[in-house]
């Protein structure tokens, strides 16, 4: 009887992650596709969008420093797993999931950049 309950938990647990990393792997792929449309928005100069796009952006970042750098999601998952790689709760290769900050960070200050010349040139 408790061998069923613990593996019954366990299911419920690995349940959990999997719809945790469908989640998280969703909202980062929003949140890539608002990152790489800031300057397409620029150079088609709705810059509205390129501002809302970016807005977006920066409430994730500021999500995540609210929360110590970490994404709230991952806090969620750790409860439902001891496994602690850099993509055990998001489906990412484990790579990018661990240079996600780095590279996304270096790409989205870029784009900022570039929205800026654009709407600046503009005026």
């Amino acid at each position: 009887m408790e061998f069923t309950k613990s593996r019954q938990a366990d299911t419920e647990k690995m349940r959990a992650l999997i719809a945790i990393k469908i989640v998280h792997t969703t909202i980062w792929a929003a949140i890539v596709a608002c990152i790489a449309t800031v300057p397409i928005a620029a150079l088609r100069h709705d810059f509205r969008l390129a501002a809302a796009l970016s807005a977006v952006v920066w409430l994730e970042c500021g999500v995540l420093a609210a929360n110590r750098g970490k994404c709230p999601l991952t806090n969620l998952a750790e409860k439902c797993s001891n496994a602690r790689q850099p993509n055990f709760d998001i489906y990412l290769p484990r790579w990018i999931a661990r240079w996600n900050k780095v590279i996304f960070g270096l790409v989205f200050a870029i784009v900022e950049v570039l929205a800026l010349g654009v709407w600046l040139r503009a005026r």
